[in-house]
């Protein structure tokens, strides 16, 4: 868009549904969501259960996608996101989103998707290798339709996002500069807390995954936390507590890096003065893993447990969860078709609303009989 042009700020994010949200996703975005969505200064904000892509590589297994859209919703709601004040949806009911991925496609190059190292990774993860669904391999165009659909000028993602929002900036370029400027260009907005931009998971891999079994889900239990929490990776060397431990690497610092608060050592650990003190004693030896580990479990489960006790309520009703997703997906489709018919008009293929065209037209072959 033009500068000086007047321009809503908004916010445009989701999830696949392909199993409930995990700490990763909490602290990844899920809690920024909710601060942005509080913090009045944003327009619109939309919230995507984005069951279309992960059918990507679901396609054989359509249930799974269907069983886990309420599983994110009620995470969702459980952790805060507020319906008067955002607009959650689910992606296969806009329709218009594969249409514009349809007009998309013409922008980007094979190789471009190739080159793109999220997509890559995924391939890597999924074991994809030659037999990857084109579905998947064109993630980056959808995400753009997505981004573009709803004319976000901010999108709160993960670091490992960063390629995705890029392919949509040069999407949002070329389509600007060949046809008309329509479309907005997004800005990411990653995690301020660096341990927050990619937690790994609870085993020390470098990514929180179901797959993996390596995560700790908001949903989970007070008991299955601390299991978790418990069994966590930490310093391989570290076997006596007198022994010196190393801090790289150590997921449960990892941990206490993205969850720890000011008040959490007067609460729960009371002779450490801060995080830097904790460090500092486990690299000089004399503190324990379990002694970290409970201190973790303490933190955890004070974040945790109102998003347990709202999820419960929520569960009681889950008609209304699907009416709040219904009443979004009737907002978010409105919204995208307004975009779409913009698209259409710039790349002129709005041919019935082009009173001009059809003039035109029809004085060529008024003059041509004459």
């Amino acid at each position: 868009m033009k500068e000086g042009r007047e321009m809503s700020k908004i916010i445009l994010t989701g999830d696949r549904p392909t199993g409930k949200l995990h700490l990763g996703h909490y602290v990844g975005s899920l809690k920024r969501r909710v601060e942005l969505q509080n913090s009045g200064e944003f327009d619109e904000i939309y919230i995507m259960i984005a069951d279309a892509q992960a059918l990507t590589d679901n396609a054989d297994n359509p249930e799974k996608v269907r069983q886990n859209i309420i599983e994110v919703a009620l995470d969702y709601l459980s952790v805060g996101l507020n319906p008067d004040k955002c607009t959650l949806f689910i992606q296969s009911q806009i329709s218009e989103l594969c249409e514009l991925s349809f007009y998309y496609m013409d922008l980007v190059t094979v190789s471009r998707l190739q080159r793109n190292p999220t997509v890559k990774a995924e391939i890597q993860l999924r074991n994809f290798e030659t037999s990857i669904p084109v579905g998947f391999f064109t993630y980056p165009i959808s995400q753009a339709a997505d981004i573009t659909a709803f004319k976000a000028t901010h999108v709160p993602v993960g670091e490992d996002q960063e390629p995705m929002i890029e392919q949509t900036r040069e999407i949002v370029r070329k389509f600007n500069f060949i046809y008309s400027d329509v479309l907005v260009e997004p800005n990411i907005m990653l995690p301020d807390n660096e341990a927050c931009k990619r937690l790994p998971g609870t085993d020390g891999k470098a990514k929180m995954s179901k797959s993996l079994g390596n995560c700790i889900y908001l949903s989970d239990s007070a008991e299955e936390v601390k299991t978790k929490v418990m069994s966590m990776y930490t310093d391989p060397d570290h076997i006596k507590v007198s022994d010196p431990g190393k801090l790289e690497g150590n997921t449960v610092f990892t941990y206490l890096d993205a969850f720890v608060k000011d008040d959490s050592f007067s609460k729960y650990l009371p002779e450490y003065e801060n995080l830097d003190a904790l460090k500092a004693h486990y690299q000089a030896g004399g503190l324990g893993d379990v002694k970290v580990k409970r201190f973790l479990n303490a933190i955890l489960e004070e974040e945790l447990e109102p998003i347990r006790a709202r999820r419960k309520e929520y569960e009681k009703d889950i008609p209304a969860v699907y009416e709040v997703l219904k009443k979004g997906s009737e907002k978010a489709r409105s919204v995208a078709a307004a975009t779409l018919s913009d698209v259409k008009s710039a790349m002129k293929i709005n041919y019935f609303e082009d009173s001009e065209l059809i003039r035109e037209q029809a004085e060529r072959f008024r003059q041509a009989a004459e």
